[in-house]
Parts: C-alpha cells; structure tokens; sequence
C-alpha cells in the first residue's frame, strides 16, 4: 500500500474553508500523518511492496500550498480509480478460474464413479474366478502349496551351499518355482527334484574345480579350488570362504591356526586314496569363529602398560635365572671333579677353599676354621648372587596381574556407569585387561618359581659340599695339631 500523502489529507480537510483557516488544517496535518503512517504500517504493509514517498514541493506562499493540496488530492482520485479498475479485472478472472475448476471436478467426479464401478465388478469377477479355481485345483491345491514351500526352501540352501561355487544359477530357478502362482508342469516337477537329487548327490564328493577367486586386493582370478562336499574349499595351500551374497569364493584376510591349516597342503597333493582334512560342519561358521579367535600375542596389548612391565620383569629374571643356572651349572661340574682331584685348582670354588687351607696348614684349628668359613662364605655369596632377583619377580608378577586385575574391573564399572550393562562390547576392554594380566603374571611367575626352586637346590648342593669339605679340612687340622701336643 503506498503511504498517505499528507497533502491529499489537508485537501480533504481543507475543502471549503478559507485561506485564513488552511493554516491551521496544514497543522493538523503535520500531526496526524504520523499516526496515519503507523496505522497503515500495522495493517501489514511490506517495505518491499511500499514505494518510497514523492517528496512534497516546498510552497512559497499560501496560495501554492493549497494548489500542492489539490494537485495531491488528484493524484489520489487518480490512483483509487485505478485500483478499483484492477479489482474488477481480478475479480473477472477468480469467475472464469473458479468456473475451470468446477468443470475439472465434475469430469473428475464422472471419472471416479467409473472406475469405483469397475472396480466392484473386477471384484466380483476376482472372486468368482478364484472359487472356480479352487474347486478346480481340489486335491491339486495342497500340492501347489507343498511345491511351492519346498522350492522357496531349497533355493535358500541352494543360495549358501558351497556346491553352487560348482554349479552356478540353480537358485534361479528354485526361486521363481516357489514365487510362481501358477500350477506347476510335470517338466517342473521333475527338474525340482532332479535339484534336490543332486543338492544331495554333490554333498557327499571331494572334487576339483576351476572357479574364480575374489582376492583380497579386490580382484578376481581363476583357481584350481577343491570342494570337500558343502564344508570347505581350499586353494593354494589355504582355506576358501563361500559368499552368497556375490555368489563367489573369496580368500580370507586371517587364515585359521596352524593344527587345522597343516592339513590343507597334504590333501591338495592327493590323486586317489583317502587323507586327512579340518573341514569346518557349520559351512563356514566355525571358519568364521577361528578366524576371528585372537591368540596369545594378540592379546597381550590388551594388557595395557601393566601387561607390558610383567613381561619385561619376566623376561629379565628369566634371562638372569637361565645364565646363573648355566654357571651353577658349571661350578658343579668343577666342583664334582675337584672331589675326585688332589690337587687344588683356583678356577673352581672347593679350589679356591682347598687353597685357603693349603695356604694355613700351620695354623690353630680355630683359627683355620674361621678362615675356612670366611671363604665358604665368599664362595656362597657368589654363587647366590641374583637368585633373590629372579625370587622376588616370581612374587611381583601375580601381585602386578592382580594390580591389572583391579585396574581392568575399574575401566568396566566405569563404562556401566556411563553406558550401562546393555552393551557388553562397551565392558570387552576392562575385562580383557583385568584377565589378560593375570594370566601374564601366572605365565611368569610359576616358571620362575621353578627356576629358583632349581637354582637354589643346585647352589645349596654345592654349598653343602664346601661345608662338609671344610668341616673335614678342620677335623683333619684338629687331629694334627693334637698329634704334634
């Protein structure tokens, strides 16, 4: 809507007064266009719509503002008779589109009554049409249904047997036999169960084959592939997985453990005769649960840092516990050839305690003992030297699983509280971390205990034997010494 020239309202206001009371009515005017502005501005008015206001002629006298008054009031008469004249055209088109939609709806509403017509009598038609074929069918009709059941049934295990890597597109048919509404022909019963015959048939051979191969690199390439009935399929030396959905063999990213893939290199060399195969009864399944089966070096990063410092304290007692085995090892073979010898040799510790006494013959048996124990001593102290070590990490290991235990059972009532019990993938990691640790701590810790079981009962043989020479050494000095008094 254009805004109201205040011109056109001191015109109307104006009319027929006197030039001595337009000053007063241009006053009023002043005034109230504002207000006139605001109101037209809440009737909706749109400043897109609203085009900017001529700007009033400044008047020189009183005589040019009236004439400014008038000349507005004309434009305005002009422009209400031109949007009366635009009104009465719109108004003529709303009766002629008003008049199309009418006759639109009634050849729609004709059209309607003729198709709900025909409609009512397809219905009747249908209905008689499947009463006669129910009647004709009789009997016949239990045996479509049955037809049709166990083609739909055979083209589901058609679709996932690894015979059809073999023999490619029967589940079409089988398919389209369970779908059809039709009564089966004598020819399609026959081929249904010559499919069935065969499914059968081909379950119980071994039998070599060319196919093609989806890779892992995503490519396909031709294989020689041997089928073990529906079980398995091997090629090259490594297990084959049957894909329904692509309807080929694709190799797997993970073959399954050793003890079943020894197998497949053996059998694959065989011409005639019988051989041993792991072949998998779930059709692919078992496959499936092996492959995704981690192993020991697998899930040891499950164990996280405490994991890690287990193994690593291990691995170092162990280290230490194999080198002073090997050396204790030794010493007693030294030792043991010592007791045979009679003269003292240095590189052996009852050497090394022989010559102390050869060195201290003319001494008091007192004395000598407290020498003689001295060197015992010494060659105690070393031959014990880090078994402590390789003890004390028998006992840390299963302290540092526990510790890998509770720290594992913390991360899982963590993931309850914050994500519930409904989810048990969300609770997978604590719990491996916290059994994880305590099989690495166990793994270390009872052959260490072995270790140091051994290690001491061999450091204390020899021991044994250094104190028992001695003891003689000291008798033999006594019984001397009592001689010569």
């Amino acid at each position: 809507m254009r805004p109201l020239n205040p011109t056109s309202h001191s015109s109307r206001r104006g009319r027929g007064l006197r030039v001595s009371g337009i000053a007063v009515a241009l006053m009023a005017l002043v005034l109230a266009a504002p207000v006139a502005l605001a109101q037209e501005a809440e009737q909706g008015a749109t400043p897109d719509a609203t085009p900017p206001p001529t700007p009033v002629p400044e008047a020189k006298s009183l005589q040019e503002l009236l004439e400014i008054v008038r000349q507005g009031w004309r434009d305005e008469k002009k422009e209400n008779q031109q949007r009366e004249a635009e009104f009465r055209q719109a108004k003529a088109d709303q009766e002629k589109l008003l008049a199309n939609a009418k006759a639109v709806q009634a050849r729609e509403e004709a059209r309607s009554e003729e198709l709900e017509r025909t409609f009512t009598e397809n219905e009747t038609r249908l209905a008689e049409t499947e009463a006669t074929l129910t009647e004709r069918l009789g009997s016949l009709g239990e045996l479509f249904g049955v037809v049709r059941q166990v083609a739909g049934d055979a083209a589901g295990i058609v679709d996932g047997s690894l015979i059809s890597a073999e023999i490619p597109g029967r589940e079409e048919f089988l398919a389209e036999l369970g779908k059809s509404k039709a009564l089966p022909s004598i020819e399609l019963l026959t081929d249904l169960w010559y499919e069935l015959q065969r499914e059968m048939t081909e379950q119980g051979k071994v039998v070599r084959f060319t196919a093609p191969v989806l890779t892992l690199e995503g490519g396909s390439e031709e294989r020689q592939v041997i089928r073990a009935g529906v079980f398995s399929a091997i090629s090259n030396g490594e297990y084959l997985l049957w894909d329904p959905v692509n309807q080929r063999l694709t190799e797997l990213a993970r073959q399954p453990p050793s003890k079943y893939l020894s197998t497949v290199a053996p059998f694959e060399k065989l011409t005639e005769g019988m051989g041993r195969l792991a072949v998998d009864p779930g059709r692919g399944s078992l496959l499936s649960v092996l492959i995704d089966t981690r192993t020991l070096t697998e899930r040891i990063p499950e164990g996280g840092y405490v994991g890690y410092t287990i193994i690593a304290l291990g691995a170092i007692a162990a280290v230490l516990a194999i080198v002073r085995w090997f050396m204790v090892f030794v010493a007693s073979r030294k030792v043991a050839a010592q007791q045979k010898s009679d003269k003292a040799d240095p590189g052996n510790p009852l050497g090394r305690v022989l010559g102390v006494y050869e060195a201290n013959r003319d001494v008091d048996p007192e004395t000598l003992e407290l020498k003689l124990d001295e060197a015992v001593m010494r060659e105690s102290s070393k031959l014990e030297r880090f078994i402590w070590l390789v003890k004390v990490v028998s006992v840390v290991a299963p302290l540092l699983g526990l510790l890998g235990t509770v720290t594992g059972m913390i991360r899982t009532f963590q993931a309850i509280t914050l994500f519930g019990a409904g989810d048990p993938k969300m609770m997978a990691g604590g719990i491996s971390e916290a059994l994880v640790t305590t099989m690495l701590g166990l793994m270390i810790a009872i052959p260490l205990v072995l270790l140091h079981a051994l290690l001491a009962s061999s450091t204390k043989r020899i021991i044994e034997i250094l104190d028992e020479q001695s003891a003689g050494l000291i008798a033999r000095q006594a019984e001397r010494s009592g001689a010569g008094v």
